[in-house]
């Protein structure tokens, strides 16, 4: 049987003896990496016990903590930033760099949502109008033509039956006879009149229409609609023949509308251009984290070669490895180190940082609200 490989105290070269390579033309590494290949093994009992790891092990598990560290802080970047890089072409890597929300993207999600309210969007709305019958109360739409397109397919936007407005019907000359040039002046037309608004407040005006426009719905048969199925239902029942007014859209229109397929952009998590990290720019903090997982994985490794034999024969006995206790060491290890960085990055956030600040500016005003304020004799 060969002897075992174990650890001599130093090792080769790193570059070219990690898996991937991913860091090895970065100084900085390769010196952390080697110095920490020796830390780790002293923190594992080396001289005193001999561990069975070579250099390559301790590299590997020193660049595999870079990139556990990397991969995290990435993920938590990607749910911050994904809303502001949509649309972004995928071959530019915006690892490290500043990214500033705009309101572009989030004016474009709210475009569909206005289009249905008719408060913006890029879906036309049209308007048409129906022959209203004296006596006849119920409409089917279905079997009516919108401007050549079919009441099935078309969404019913507005329906414009009612009084007229309050506005015209309590206007008028009450105790003050003012010319036509004044009564423009202030926007009142000449069916409406130049009024006592000019010596009264606005907000009487307001009670006023108030006032007929719940009368109209109270003491009267008040104009309304029902629209289910696309039967119309009009109240009162109509006592002249007239048109009625009907704003839509075209379903086909406003279901497609803001839809549309772009190759070679960011679309979701999977394509957001985020790279691994430059392991010179990550911080102390950084790096003292990486540490800390890199010794767990050299843990999780050492216990695993101990457990494939547990016991080792010696002279007039056996030797018990520890390689059971080191696995769940590096396993409790690597799930507290885990939640520690995402806690940490959560307290970072953009809302964490903005309730901070507003925490921060109510603090500030209760200290100056003890100022005493100085009082001017002029």
């Amino acid at each position: 049987m060969s002897d075992p490989i174990v650890w001599l105290g130093s090792g080769s070269a790193v570059s070219g003896n990690t898996p991937y390579g991913f860091y090895d033309t970065d100084a900085q590494f390769v010196a952390d990496a080697m110095s920490a290949a020796k830390w780790a093994a002293l923190r594992l009992g080396y001289p005193i016990q001999d561990v069975e790891l070579s250099d390559s092990n301790f590299y590997a598990a020193y660049e595999q903590s870079v990139t556990e560290y990397g991969a995290t802080v990435n993920d938590y970047n990607i749910r911050q930033n994904l809303l502001e890089v949509v649309g972004s072409p995928t071959g530019s890597n915006i690892t490290g760099a500043e990214i500033r929300g705009g309101n572009g993207k989030i004016i474009r999600l709210a475009e569909n949502y206005g289009s249905i309210v008719g408060a913006g969007g890029d879906v036309s709305w049209y308007k048409d109008s129906i022959d209203v019958i004296s006596g006849t109360q119920e409409y089917n739409l279905n079997d009516l033509s919108f401007n050549g397109v079919s009441g099935s397919s078309i969404r019913i936007k507005q329906i414009f039956h009612g009084p007229t407005p309050a506005s015209r019907r309590f206007y008028g000359i009450s105790g003050y006879d003012f010319n036509s040039a004044m009564s423009d002046s202030f926007g009142f037309d000449s069916i409406m009149g130049g009024t006592q608004f000019v010596l009264r407040p606005l907000y009487e005006d307001l009670l006023r229409m108030t006032r007929i426009e719940l009368s109209d719905q109270i003491r009267k048969s008040s104009y309304s609609f029902e629209l289910h199925n696309n039967k119309l239902t009009l109240f009162p029942i109509p006592t002249s023949n007239y048109k009625l007014w009907i704003q839509y859209t075209v379903k086909d229109e406003e279901d497609d509308a803001g839809s549309s397929t772009t190759i070679g952009v960011v679309s979701d998590h999977h394509n957001i251009p985020y790279n691994n990290l430059v392991y010179s720019n990550i911080n102390a903090v950084g790096k003292h984290w990486i540490k800390k997982w890199f010794l767990a994985e050299c843990k999780e490794m050492l216990g695993i070669i101990r457990s494939k034999y547990p016991t080792i024969p010696i002279p007039d006995g056996e030797v018990s490895l520890d390689g059971d206790s080191l696995k769940q060491m590096a396993e409790s290890e690597k799930e507290r180190l885990k939640e520690e960085l995402k806690e940490t990055l959560e307290a970072t956030s953009k809302k964490a940082q903005m309730e901070l600040k507003s925490e921060e500016a109510e603090q500030q005003q209760k200290i100056l609200n003890k100022y005493p304020l100085n009082i001017y004799i002029g």
